[in-house]
């Protein structure tokens, strides 16, 4: 999938302190991931609700 006009977003809770973070887009129905550290390497590109059942688990 193309994502390379996506609109990256990272967290309001996220610093530029080198820590880990990941940035999201919303990309035809689906959700892309990626490193914020390295913007221009792999991403992850899952269904939404697949990715609505990843955030539901790790808020448990």
């Amino acid at each position: 999938m193309d994502v390379s006009d996506a609109l990256w977003r990272k967290s309001s809770r996220s610093t530029n302190n080198g820590g880990a973070c990941v940035e999201l887009a919303s990309v035809a129905g689906a959700v892309a991931v990626r490193d914020s550290k390295d913007p221009d390497g792999p991403r992850l590109v899952v269904g939404c609700g697949e990715f609505a059942g990843l955030v539901a688990v790790l808020k448990r």
